[in-house]
């Protein structure tokens, strides 16, 4: 195994006593803003989970501002200190689009579609990650706590514990991590297991996550691993800590999506969007980021068959696809978007009326409060990914549905699953049964549409986001003692 790069300088104390440190700030440049700087807080998974707990703690986020060949000075904004970590066009190619995006993405979501392997790419992500951690050192308060996130950052934690040996290092993977027998294609294997290694605490989504980098810090560092802990040595074959992986599901701001879904206006809006659509008996939503492991094109396959046998039609029926653009300077997406609006354009020119349209598809980003507005007119949530690490999309939906009322099919091969045990389970990838699992879903009585959404919604009140993060920064307090051990 190629050591990762070490330093010998003697560390610089920042003030921050926490610090979050992820790819992309949690901020996008604010395009209504004439003079070109002012922010906005981004959408996305990662931002909605993390914003309370940073609104809550004086720290700080490090992570690349959006903008390639261009560098900012650490600024404030909404109740956060940001450090931009600069990066180029062409390490945005490289380590982005590359490594991450083209390499790791498809290796852990299951080889849906087949991971590129090059040189060039895991030279850049390992400078990448090397900058972070710079950052991250130079920010960090004596014996503060890092917390890094996500698959773009692996082996940012051991570069950090080389840099600064007295923090506390906490990593989350948001997305799945593979067995061992998919994990062994990838050439620098052993690096990003022992680069997640310099990490107190290794959160995932699921405990098959968990199993899985623990068989493969086994099988390919020959780790020694006793339950969830792994005694992490260093080159002289002392232990140098030990560093314990864990699930930790995460979740989502329930009640802002339970405050918007009980506004007057969204309300208002949900009535509208039925309105625009003929109120069909049945509306049936899907959200996506427009990604091959979201399972799309078997949820329109589906669909589309429906139609086709006469269970549902155009009348009575229409399916709200929203696909947001998502890495369209990489091949396989451009090729996957032209694949389903193929399938949408058929669909529609077979079953369209003047009246009535089959699938109306959304190639937008939206704001939350449409979205949960769609999700107020939705009858029926349709998540059908083919891998995801947790589905955030399916628990927005449940959190806003505050009547009862609506029904969510949801592939077992999300996270969510594990937590929404009264969903309507599908494997994605039997179309005659996920066929059979709409229909059902359209056609469910009002009393088992209620006992499930009861159920789900309990769930997921009790366990919103502040409780995941508080969850995983206890235990990281827990399992960080130094020497004291």
């Amino acid at each position: 195994m190629q050591p990762l790069e070490t330093s010998s300088q003697e560390p610089i104390h920042g003030a921050s006593e926490f610090l979050v440190v992820s790819n992309r700030l949690p901020i996008d440049r604010d395009s209504t803003d004439t003079a070109d700087v002012g922010w906005r807080r981004a959408p996305g998974g990662l931002v909605t989970a993390l914003a309370p707990v940073m609104a809550s703690r004086d720290g700080a986020w490090v992570g690349w501002h959006g903008a390639p060949d261009e560098i900012l000075e650490p600024f404030h904004h909404e109740g956060m200190d940001l450090i931009p970590v600069p990066l180029s066009s062409d390490e945005v190619e490289l380590y982005y689009e590359g490594f991450s995006n083209s390499t790791l993405w498809p290796l852990y979501h299951d080889v849906i579609a087949p991971p590129e392997f090059h040189r060039t790419w895991w030279d850049s992500y390992r400078k990448v990650n090397r900058r972070f951690a710079e950052a991250a050192a130079s920010a960090a308060a004596k014996n503060a706590t890092v917390w890094v996130q996500d698959y773009q950052l692996q082996l940012v934690p051991r570069y950090l514990r080389h840099l600064r040996p007295d923090l506390r290092i906490g990593f989350f993977n948001h997305i799945p991590f593979p067995p061992p027998e998919i994990f062994a294609q990838l050439p620098w294997r052993q690096a990003i297991i022992d680069g997640l290694l310099g990490a107190d605490l290794i959160g995932f989504q699921r405990p098959n996550d968990t199993a899985n980098f623990l068989r493969s810090a086994r099988r390919f560092l020959g780790a020694s691993v006793k339950a969830q802990q792994v005694h992490v040595k260093e080159r002289d074959d002392s232990i140098s800590h030990i560093a314990r992986a864990e699930p930790f599901p995460i979740s989502i701001d329930v009640g802002r999506i339970q405050e918007l879904a009980a506004r007057p206006d969204i309300i208002a809006r949900s009535k509208q969007i039925r309105e625009d659509l003929g109120n069909p008996k049945t509306i049936l939503l899907g959200v996506d980021r427009l990604d091959y492991t979201k399972g799309i094109t078997h949820r329109l396959k589906a669909y589309g068959e429906l139609l086709d046998d006469g269970v549902i039609t155009v009348e009575d029926a229409a399916l709200i696809q929203v696909a947001s653009p998502s890495r369209e300077r990489v091949e396989t997406y451009r090729q996957l978007r032209e694949e389903v609006e193929g399938m949408v354009g058929r669909i529609n020119g077979q079953f369209d009326t003047i009246q009535n349209t089959a699938v109306r598809y959304l190639h937008h980003n939206y704001p939350v409060e449409e979205m949960v507005a769609l999700y107020l007119a939705a009858d029926v949530m349709l998540v059908t990914a083919l891998r995801d690490g947790m589905n955030l999309v399916a628990k927005e939906y449940v959190a806003a549905r505050s009547d009862n009322t609506g029904a969510l099919v949801l592939s077992e091969f999300t996270g969510a699953a594990d937590q929404l045990k009264q969903a309507l389970l599908i494997n994605p990838h039997d179309i005659d049964g996920l066929k059979a699992t709409i229909a059902h879903a359209i056609t469910l009585p009002k009393a088992e549409s209620a006992r499930r959404m009861r159920a789900m919604r309990k769930q997921i009140l009790s366990h919103d986001v502040q409780r995941w993060s508080e969850d995983f920064l206890l235990a990281l307090q827990n399992e960080a003692v130094r020497d004291d051990r």
